[in-house]
C-alpha cells in the first residue's frame, strides 16, 4: 500500500511541471498572433520574448526550455501559433528564425540563472539580471541567423533587426522579472 501511495505521488510530482509547461507553451502561442510590422524590417514587434523569459522564471531551466520547445514543435507541425498567426517550416528557417530557434536557449538560461538565488530579496534583482542574459540570447541568435539567412552588413541587423526593439523588449523585461518575483508558480511544481 505505501508503495503505491509513493508511485501515485511521484506521478503527480513530475505531471505538474509538465503541465506548467505546457500552459506556458499555449500562452505563447496565445500572445504570437499579436504583431506589429515594421516597414524596415522583417522582424515584428510582438510579446512572444515576454513568455520566454516568464517560463524560464517561474518555470525553471528544464521545463522552461520544454515549455519553448513544445511551442516550437506546434507550430513547425502546422498550427499558426508563431508571430502573426505564422507557422511551419517556412517560418522557422526563414530570416526570423533564429529568434525562434532561441527561445528555449534563453528561457534555459534564464531558468538557471534563476534558481540560483535563493534570497527572496534579490529575486527582483534576479530576475532582471536573468532576463536581460536571456534577451541577449535572443537578440544574438537571431541577429546571427538574420545575417547569414539575409546577406545583409551587420551594421543594417544591428539598426534593422535589434535596435526598434530594445526599449519595448525592456518594458517587457521589467514587466515579466517583476511579475516572475511576485508570482510563485515554482511551488506548484514540486
Amino acid at each position: 500500500m505505501v508503495n503505491r501511495k509513493h508511485k501515485a505521488s511521484h506521478g503527480t510530482k513530475n505531471l505538474r511541471p509538465m503541465v506548467f509547461a505546457c500552459l506556458f507553451a499555449a500562452f505563447t502561442a496565445a500572445i504570437s498572433p499579436l504583431k506589429i510590422p515594421l516597414p524596415f524590417t522583417p522582424v515584428p514587434i510582438t510579446l512572444q520574448t515576454f513568455a520566454v523569459l516568464l517560463s524560464g522564471s517561474m518555470l525553471g531551466p528544464l521545463y522552461g526550455a520544454l515549455a519553448m520547445l513544445l511551442y516550437l514543435i506546434v507550430g513547425a507541425l502546422g498550427i499558426p501559433v508563431f508571430a502573426g498567426g505564422g507557422s511551419g517550416y517556412g517560418a522557422l528557417l526563414g530570416p526570423t528564425g533564429g529568434y525562434l530557434f532561441s527561445y528555449p536557449i534563453a528561457a534555459f538560461a534564464v531558468g538557471i540563472i534563476t534558481a540560483s538565488v535563493k534570497k527572496k530579496q534579490l529575486q527582483l534583482a534576479a530576475n532582471v539580471f536573468a532576463m536581460l542574459a536571456g534577451s541577449i540570447i535572443i537578440y544574438a541568435m537571431g541577429a546571427t541567423w538574420g545575417r547569414f539567412s539575409t546577406g545583409l552588413p551587420w551594421s543594417a541587423i544591428f539598426a534593422g533587426w535589434v535596435l526598434p526593439f530594445l526599449i519595448g523588449d525592456a518594458i517587457k523585461l521589467v514587466i515579466a522579472a517583476y511579475l516572475a518575483s511576485t508570482m510563485s508558480v515554482r511551488r506548484y511544481l514540486r
